[in-house]
């Protein structure tokens, strides 16, 4: 009789495998490596792996929330179809001669986002967590109207109470204060973290929530996005999160290397665009509406050219992919990348190692540490695809590398979220700063260099001199990493 029982179950099992099987590989809009890494997964895990796809593995849900589109900015619409229709005819006046250069990756990111450009922007870049946090409070201390955050990880440690005590007061004298934070990224967060900041007049939100894991089988789409905006006229987007190991204060990983960016200019009305959409999705609750408050005209000034790009699950295309794609192919003389997590998909994987066999200087640093060893043995695997069409691989040493850029022929470069993994491209929520502005790009390069100096070159030898093991362990990485 247990036989029976057994036996029945065992070919339900393989009868919703190969059920299941069929839907990934002919039904869902997911890339090849990533289908065969999951049906092989059902394959030789079929109990376990059915499970891992009901939480992991399901389409993401496009549904928009009830008040989603309750917020619309007429004037961002009409700027970006505008400009899009300029481009289009070639009456677009291009403010400097890097944008015209670019101007095949402006029109993609256009096109494909509402992502218009924009050219009257101050920069500051900011490598260090102190500085960081401390130019981000010093703006929240000054701000008279507006405050609104959207992070992956808002934690409940000396920084995240300081960052929150000062929300409370100024919620408390009459501010609007929004906080968007991803309810899984921030899960240790205790129920009455937002006690106070309530009481003050503050509002928060959980984005993509999920209480019990079983209650949300899409709990591998979540929102990466680490952006904040200040009365319209301030905004800040990049790596870093909000805790206290990113100021160098984790014991395992010692020093937090990130790059993140303060924006003054038109540029902050795009950051502020996405957040209010974000939050609109986020809550039913305190929908917010089209305000001219939050788009103050910005200063006029001369300052660097950029779009806000930003890219998710929601979406038919991977606007940030195409973007990378974009700017590595048309790189003439480098590519220099820093991320924490080299996981990419065929196409990224083949214009880079394109671009380096073309004669093209191309570096990518990655963590000499690892915060996910699964993903750090698949990085080492991708990394050697590209140091054998010649590329330069460095491992950072001086604590953990979470910086997410590209800097291509010293006049552009990318800084945001996205990692150069599948992840990003694909499974996250994520924003990016697109940047036209040879000086900025310049500083950028030197950042890079600095960081060359703190690591340690990544050669042939490294591998050749890996255990039987150690290779194996790589190659199954890189095997399961479409579905990490």
């Amino acid at each position: 009789m247990s036989f029976q029982w057994w036996n029945t179950v065992s070919n339900l099992f393989l009868l919703t495998n190969t059920v299941l099987a069929f839907f990934i590989l002919f039904s869902e809009r997911k890339r090849a490596t990533s289908k065969w890494a999951w049906i092989m997964t059902l394959f030789f895990l079929p109990f376990v792996g059915f499970l891992l796809y009901l939480l992991f593995g399901l389409p993401h849900n496009k549904r928009k929330g009830k008040h989603a589109t309750a917020y619309s900015n007429p004037e961002i619409r009409d700027l970006s179809k505008g400009q899009l229709a300029e481009i289009d005819q070639g009456s677009f006046e291009f403010p400097s001669v890097v944008a015209e250069e670019w101007q095949a990756l402006i029109r993609l990111n256009a096109k494909s986002k509402m992502a218009p450009l924009t050219h009257n922007n101050r920069l500051r870049i900011y490598t260090d967590g102190k500085r960081k946090f401390d130019a981000l409070i010093k703006d929240i201390e000054k701000a008279e109207n507006h405050i609104h955050l959207e992070y992956y990880l808002l934690k409940n440690d000396e920084i995240g109470n300081r960052l929150l005590d000062l929300l409370i007061e100024k919620a408390s004298h009459g501010l609007e204060v929004l906080v968007l934070y991803d309810d899984l990224g921030s899960k240790s967060l205790p129920n009455n973290f937002f006690k106070e900041f309530f009481r003050s007049g503050g509002k928060a939100a959980a984005s993509l929530p999920s209480r019990l894991p079983f209650t949300n089988p899409r709990l591998n789409y979540r929102n990466h996005r680490k952006i904040a905006i200040i009365d319209g006229k301030m905004g800040y987007i990049g790596g870093f999160n909000i805790g206290d190991e990113y100021l160098g204060r984790n014991g395992q990983f010692g020093y937090w290397r990130d790059t993140h960016l303060r924006i003054e200019g038109t540029a902050v009305h795009f950051l502020q665009h996405q957040f209010l959409t974000d939050w609109n999705q986020a809550t039913q609750e305190h929908p917010v509406f089209y305000d001219e408050r939050y788009f103050p005209s910005a200063e006029t000034i001369e300052g660097a050219a950029m779009q806000i790009v930003a890219s998710g699950p929601d979406e038919p295309v991977d606007q940030i992919k195409n973007g990378f794609l974009k700017m590595i192919a048309q790189a003439r003389k480098s590519v220099y990348i820093q991320t924490p997590y080299l996981v990419p998909d065929l196409a990224i994987l083949d214009v880079i190692r394109t671009a380096s066999l073309s004669g093209v200087d191309v570096r990518i640093m990655i963590p000499s540490k690892a915060d996910h060893l699964f993903i750090h043995s698949a990085s080492l695997s991708y990394a050697k695809n590209l140091l054998d069409a010649g590329a330069k691989i460095y491992a950072y040493g001086n604590g953990f590398l979470h910086a997410k850029t590209v800097v291509v022929d010293g006049m552009i470069f990318s800084v945001g979220s996205a990692n150069m993994d599948i992840r990003s491209f694909s499974l996250n929520f994520e924003a990016n700063a697109f940047i036209y502005d040879a000086e900025s790009a310049e500083e950028m390069i030197r950042i890079f260099f600095s960081d060359v100096t703190l690591s340690q070159e990544i050669t042939s030898e490294y591998f050749e001199n890996l255990s039987l093991f150690k290779r194996f362990k790589l190659q199954i990485a890189r095997l399961l990493a479409p579905i990490l």
